[in-house]
């Protein structure tokens, strides 16, 4: 206990003030956050409901934040409701060049006063921003989301209240548990590992599709004593900013997050010019992710430290159907997965594969739950592979195909056959409502999985539908490398924080697994600490005498 004590007042000499704690205490209790159902008559529905009303029609100003302080530039934008272009969602403006450099700095000023803030503090602030969440600011974060990505309320619920509430309290759960993660110490010395945060800022890119990712982008190097400029979607402006908002009244010092809406490649170029740039956290494309890897790649001389570079960038995601499958799970979570939120999700199935034996019963069963989907928004990428299934001689339109623009982005549900496993349509992401079928001989199932395994160079999701035990195992060996997330008789979708964490390999991403307790680790750069309690008497060794 003496050398202990020794150690935390070296700590706290050594860090100015740093309140290093080693309570062995039992681990932080969380659980997922329950989805609540909405029901007629539900207290839930009835506080959405009044807030979807309010906000029917009306536009939020969003400026960018930088240094605390509200900042309005003449680049202005609008972020338009997907499935009613005539509303205006959010009026937001984009920082130039200068004022990133300056949210940079400011971001840096603010840097070493919060990694030396104990992380039982910095984690306090997220629980009471999920907090929030889950109470007060659950229904306007649901019903921003909804109006500003054209998500349904269950589709909202899961992200932007579960999910995101998952998130926060997860990762400060995790945060917390990781500083009782310690070396072994053995006489006379003790042994100590520190997990500061990285050194310099994090530049966080986040997606449209789901509100939880920018919260996560954001807050997870946040959570680790980073901080961070943080660049959201054109097209997820208002949630993003409510979110940053709820983590501002959770307690959130105003110079850790930086809110800098931005032209991408402008903001690239900026942030990556720096050579404080310590990290990059990305959710988005190939091509863009690429581009932010060569950009670092080229500028690596120029930093203080290599940036970590982390990122999710989608798949072309796959469902497997053996002939011992079961067809009425196999028929419903295909509808699931390829076409909640307009297939407008990472993990969407967006190939299949199934038997000739199976295929006249999960076709008809896959027509008829078709027919029963109410048809959300989507569009420009959609109609041009829509358009080439309806060009091409291998491939038939056996359900939706139509597109609209004129009041919003719809896109009806599409079921394309193909009779060319290697189509374009099989190999490359959609991101939209379209599941694109082989039908293949069931006796040729073993070389279908290998297709899978080969035929497209993405790795983040995808699902095996058999009750043959052996089929299943031979499967997982198979598919090993082929997503990151693999489901036995479930859909391609649907990870939940802390039981399923995301990401995949391969061109879908870095797979640090969002929602794991090793993606915090990520954001750190451990220290090791040794201190010795006794004296050196000498400097020879025995063998010496």
């Amino acid at each position: 206990m003496a050398t202990m004590l020794s150690l935390r007042r070296l700590l706290a000499r050594s860090h100015a003030g740093f309140r290093f704690q080693f309570q062995h205490t039992a681990a932080v209790a969380v659980k997922n956050e329950p989805i609540l159902e909405f029901k007629a008559g539900s207290s839930e529905r009835q506080a959405l409901e009044k807030v979807l009303n309010d906000l029917k029609g009306q536009t939020l100003e969003v400026p960018c934040v930088v240094g605390g302080e509200t900042v309005w530039t003449n680049e202005i934008r609008y972020q338009l409701c997907p499935f009613n272009h005539s509303h205006k969602v959010a009026k937001f403006c984009y920082a130039d060049k200068d004022l990133i450099n300056k949210a940079i700095n400011a971001a840096l000023s603010a840097h070493r006063e919060w990694d030396l803030k104990p992380v039982e503090d910095r984690a306090q602030i997220f629980f009471k921003a999920a907090d929030l969440i889950s109470g007060s600011r659950r229904a306007d974060l649901l019903a921003r989301t909804m109006f500003g990505q054209g998500k349904t309320v269950i589709q909202a619920e899961i992200d932007a209240a579960a999910e995101l509430i998952d998130f926060f309290r997860f990762n400060a759960k995790y945060a917390v548990e990781l500083q009782h993660e310690q070396p072994i110490s053995e006489s006379p010395s003790t042994n100590t590992t520190l997990y500061r945060s990285l050194e310099g800022f994090v530049a966080a890119v986040s997606p449209f599709n789901f509100t939880a990712i920018g919260g996560n982008l954001a807050g997870a190097p946040a959570l680790m004593g980073n901080v961070v400029l943080w660049k959201p979607s054109d097209t997820a402006m208002a949630a993003s900013y409510t979110v940053y908002k709820i983590l501002l009244e959770a307690g959130l010092p105003p110079n850790v997050i930086q809110f800098v809406p931005a032209d991408g490649p402008m903001f690239g170029d900026t942030v990556t010019d720096s050579e404080h740039l310590a990290g990059i956290n990305f959710t988005g494309s190939v091509p863009t992710f690429r581009h932010l890897w060569k950009q670092v790649a080229e500028k690596l001389d120029k930093y203080r430290t290599f940036p970590r570079l982390i990122g999710e960038c989608g798949g072309k995601n796959f469902h497997f159907v053996h002939k011992s499958a079961d067809t009425v799970s196999v028929v419903n979570g295909t509808i699931r997965s390829a076409f909640e939120y307009g297939g407008q999700k990472c993990s969407a199935c967006s190939r299949m594969y199934v038997p000739d034996s199976l295929w006249p019963e999960i076709k008809k069963n896959l027509l008829e739950e078709q027919k029963k989907i109410k048809v959300g928004n989507s569009f420009a990428r959609n109609k041009k592979w829509i358009e080439h299934a309806r060009s091409s001689p291998n491939l038939t339109v056996i359900a939706g195909g139509k597109c609209d623009d004129g009041v919003g982005y719809y896109v009806q549900p599409s079921i394309i056959e193909t009779k060319d496993p290697q189509d374009p349509i099989m190999k490359e992401e959609i991101f939209g409502p379209i599941v694109a079928i082989y039908v293949y001989p069931e006796n040729k199932y073993q070389e279908i999985l290998h297709l899978i395994d080969t035929s497209t160079p993405y790795g983040l999701t995808g699902a095996v539908f058999a009750q043959d035990k052996n089929v299943v195992a031979e499967a997982c060996k198979v598919l090993r490398y082929s997503a990151g997330n693999f489901y036995i008789n479930d859909k391609s979708t649907g990870s939940v924080v802390a039981q399923q964490p995301f990401g995949g390999a391969r061109i879908s991403g870095t797979n640090d697994k969002a929602g794991g307790p090793h993606y915090i680790l990520r954001w750190t750069s451990p220290q090791s600490v040794k201190e010795t309690h006794v004296p050196l008497t000498g400097w020879r060794y025995p063998y010496m005498k």
